[in-house]
């Protein structure tokens, strides 16, 4: 089984991109830390990002949906990795959780995902949501973070570049139709 990560800044277009890979019928796992978001939005809780407990919450739900994602296709996309939730708990400034330390040194030392990331740029802009609320300046500083806790674990960041959809889909399905072969 391959394991592909989707990572970058917020408002890269990540979440657009998984889902026309899904359209073109390859399997792909969804992001947790918007899903933490918006379940807490849901029962009142305004900026859930600020409690102590939400990395935990994500890196929770990320490891159930590794572990349970159907097994039946050789590859997998995955929107974000724990790697990104690291990233995330380093941009926040907090000390990793054990929970984190410990998801991160498995998926590190079992090889759960591939060594190639697709790191999706930035469009320009970063538009705010009720989930993201982060401007286009403080985007690009989590963009640098992302890039460089994936390159301190060793990984090679495959470029998507700023485009339209299909050449982003293109690039991702050029990478893993070249590894296929390899």
């Amino acid at each position: 089984m391959r394991r592909y990560v989707l990572t970058g800044t917020p408002g890269a277009g990540k979440t657009t991109l998984l889902r026309g890979l899904a359209a073109r019928g390859h399997t792909v796992v969804e992001e947790a830390a918007t899903d933490v978001i918006a379940w807490a939005q849901a029962r009142g809780e305004d900026e859930p990002w600020t409690r102590e407990s939400f990395v935990d919450g994500i890196v929770a739900l990320q490891k159930r949906r590794q572990l349970t994602a159907p097994t039946a296709d050789a590859v997998q996309l995955y929107d974000r990795s724990p790697l990104c939730t690291l990233a995330l708990a380093t941009y926040q400034g907090r000390v990793p959780s054990s929970a984190l330390t410990a998801e991160v040194e498995r998926v590190t030392t079992q090889g759960v995902y591939e060594r190639q990331v697709f790191f999706v740029r930035n469009l320009g802009f970063c538009e705010p949501t009720a989930a993201r609320r982060i401007n286009f300046r403080q985007s690009l500083e989590f963009e640098r973070v992302h890039e460089d806790t994936y390159r301190a674990y060793g990984h090679e960041l495959v470029d998507v570049p700023a485009g339209d959809l299909v050449l982003r889909i293109a690039t991702v399905e050029a990478v893993l139709a070249e590894r296929r072969a390899e």
